[in-house]
């Protein structure tokens, strides 16, 4: 396979594998000489790397201070990847913490009566005039065959533990294969074991310090690592970090966070993400960069114990979570063997997006992601919910054309309403997609009241939304659809009248959630508050895109999502509406011209 710029990225503690599908291309002739057929089959085969292991999570030891203790812990690293072009491993030590922007790797006391940090030496061990504390790492290649991982860290000829290196503070290559393959992890020679060591200075007060290590795989080898940005926050501020070298947008900085007087603390509406990244699925904010801390839903609101002193110290800094996909959303079947809470990622093969999936309080798995489909994507019976194609589509221009894929705007500078007489809605479908942050999320933002977030999606009409389904003038008050835009296998939630929705997917996670399943106001029911907090949390992940009008509306302040049932007469269908001061589960409704997001369940 020829050599590529491309390269794999594999932080351990983060993903433990990426591989990438094949394709298989076949072509059929004749020859003349014998008239038989003959199969000619072109196999591109792309490159497929895997590191397993584990970093530096969980090595502790009781050291005494002013001596050097090896062997407190070990990792054993399993890589191979199918082509010619060789890789490297990466190394690079942390804080418990922190995923860089230091001069130089720390150990950080984990006691609350001594959190203070210590720099380490430049060496393994203790050298003449420096009593520093610091701790060390010595790599080890199988030795039979000929090892496969020449090692490239210099191991430190000073002080008593020559074999012994200091960790690397940034990304350091430790060993490299410049050439040929390893197949399968059972390969000879695609084991490579480190064993760290640690020193305590004399003068270091008697504590448990803790450090961990992350390990990078990089194809080809020659390639350069390229680690996730380390973000810095200042006092009072909210910072947004992608987390990942490959992923797409610019996010800006929640400022100027005041106490509002609540005696709980600081309460802060997290923003959405307006990051993307290909073949991984958004699902939600973590404050720790390796996802060991507390994940947040993306417009979820957290609040800040007034006694946090590192909020006025630092800031808060919030990574983004990376699900990887684990295959293709169309007839998906491992719903059930999620438990409550878990999240995995699928891809749409529509359009190549991947969405973050969890199975939340009511059973059902649902897409905890607005959905992106777009103009691109060809709908079938095979990868669709059923549609009823082709579907009539309206035109920008106004004009009226069959197509088997969304019609979309890219501008609200004419109104689909005028091609209806007298806002009454034809029967047979306008399709429309209205196109919201995903044609935008490169953009970088000078502050954070600019109105489009990757996580708000795209808008649909009902008659997008409905995959044109929605043809029966007759159809009454809570009757759905027979098909719709999710992929095949999944489908639009159910909603209905107030008075009637014992079938409502959204009254049934209402419930699930500690609601009631109705209608609720904050100026009648207090508990309206509650519970859009809970629909924001993690996993559910709602946020409040809007809905599109001829323009973007409310965005920031409530959500409007399709259901599949249609309202009591032929203009309006049914929505799950979520605002700070109401929520209806289902129950409220909308007119079909407008465009409002989309969620998909499946069971």
């Amino acid at each position: 396979m020829n050599k590529t710029n491309k390269y794999l990225f594999i932080p351990l503690g983060l993903l433990s594998m990426t591989a990438l599908s094949g394709a298989l291309l076949m072509s059929n002739s004749v020859n003349a000489d014998n008239d038989s057929v003959v199969d000619e089959i072109n196999i591109t085969v792309p490159v497929s790397c895997t590191l397993s292991g584990s970093g530096m999570t969980s090595h502790t030891a009781s050291i005494p201070n002013g001596t050097y203790t090896p062997d407190i812990g070990t990792t054993t690293l399993t890589a191979f990847c199918n082509d010619n072009a060789g890789f490297s491993i990466y190394a690079a030590g942390y804080t418990g913490d922190e995923i860089g922007g230091t001069n130089s790797t720390k150990l950080v006391g984990t006691s609350a009566s001594n959190n203070a940090t210590i720099d380490t030496g430049t060496n393994a061990g203790p050298v003449s005039g420096n009593d520093t504390s610091n701790w060390a790492m010595k790599l080890t290649a199988v030795s039979s065959p000929t090892p496969t991982y020449p090692i490239t860290i210099t191991s430190d000829t000073s002080g008593s533990f020559s074999s012994y290196h200091a960790v690397p503070s940034e990304y350091t290559k430790v060993a490299t294969r410049t050439s040929g393959t390893d197949i399968g992890q059972s390969a000879e020679g695609s084991t490579l074991t480190t064993t760290y060591a640690a020193y305590i200075s004399k003068t270091q007060a008697a504590d448990t310090y803790t450090g961990q290590v992350i390990y990078t795989l990089v194809h080809p080898y020659d390639a350069d690592p390229i680690p996730p940005e380390p973000i810095t926050c200042s006092p009072y501020e909210i910072c947004y970090s992608s987390n990942a070298y490959n992923a797409i947008g610019t996010m800006g900085v929640e400022t100027d966070i005041e106490y509002d007087g609540d005696t709980d603390g600081f309460k802060i509406s997290l923003l959405p993400s307006n990051y993307s990244r290909k073949g991984y699925g958004f699902a939600g904010w973590n404050d720790k960069y390796d996802y060991s801390g507390t994940n947040y839903g993306p417009m979820e609101t957290i609040t800040i114990p007034m006694d946090e002193t590192t909020f006025g110290d630092a800031g808060l800094s919030l990574y983004a979570v990376w699900v990887e996909s684990a295959g293709s959303i169309q007839n998906w079947q491992g719903c059930s063997s999620l438990s409550e809470g878990q999240v995995t990622a699928l891809t749409d093969e529509r359009n190549d997006e991947t969405y973050a999936i969890a199975k939340l309080a009511d059973g059902k798995c649902w897409m905890i992601e607005n959905l992106r489909l777009d103009g691109s994507a060809t709908l079938s019976s095979q990868n669709t919910n059923n549609p009823s194609l082709p579907m009539r589509i309206i035109n920008t221009d106004g004009s009226i054309s069959t197509a088997n894929n969304l019609s979309p705007t890219y501008t609200s500078s004419w109104n689909p309403h005028m091609y209806m007489s007298d806002n009454i809605w034809d029967d047979w479908a306008l399709s429309l997609l209205y196109t919201g942050a995903t044609t935008n999320r490169a953009t970088s933002p000078s502050s954070v009241d600019y109105n489009e977030f990757y996580s708000y999606g795209n808008y649909y009409n009902w008659y997008s939304a409905t995959a044109a389904n929605d043809r029966n003038d007759e159809k009454g008050n809570n009757e759905s659809t027979e098909g719709d835009i999710c992929p095949a296998g999944w489908r639009l939630p159910i909603g209905g009248n107030a008075s009637n929705i014992s079938n409502s997917d959204f009254a049934e996670l209402n419930i699930a959630l500690g609601g009631t399943g109705t209608n609720s106001d904050s100026n009648t029911n207090p508990t309206s508050n509650i519970m859009a907090l809970r629909y924001r949390a993690y996993p559910n992940n709602f946020v409040y895109a809007g809905y599109f009008n001829d323009q973007n509306n409310w965005l920031g302040e409530k959500g409007e999502y399709w259901t599949s049932t249609t309202g009591s007469y032929k203009a309006v269908g049914y929505l799950f509406s979520v605002h700070n001061n109401y929520i209806y589960p289902g129950t409220n409704v909308g007119n079909k011209g407008t465009g409002n997001s989309i969620r998909c369940i499946t069971e």
